[in-house]
């Protein structure tokens, strides 16, 4: 795991998250941590709809794409 130190945050935005970390019976540091977790999950969740949105359209417009997994193991074999 790595270590991160914000420098410089407002007041307030501490007050907050340690009202928030109270709340939730946890530390400051503890709460940091769940919400920048949360942040980065809720990210990488929009990313993936974003790509299965994608797809969706390259398969209405082409079809549904076959497993190449069988093709590429050929291929790999035949280059030895």
């Amino acid at each position: 795991m790595s270590d991160v130190r914000v420098r410089k945050l407002d007041d307030w935005v501490v007050g907050w998250f340690r009202t928030q970390a109270k709340q939730h019976g946890r530390s400051l540091e503890g709460e940091l941590r769940e919400v920048l977790k949360e942040a980065a999950l809720r990210r990488k969740r929009e990313i993936s709809s974003e790509l299965r949105a994608d797809l969706e359209q390259l398969e209405q417009k082409y079809g549904l794409f076959s497993d190449s997994a069988e093709l590429i193991r050929e291929d790999r074999d035949a280059r030895g």
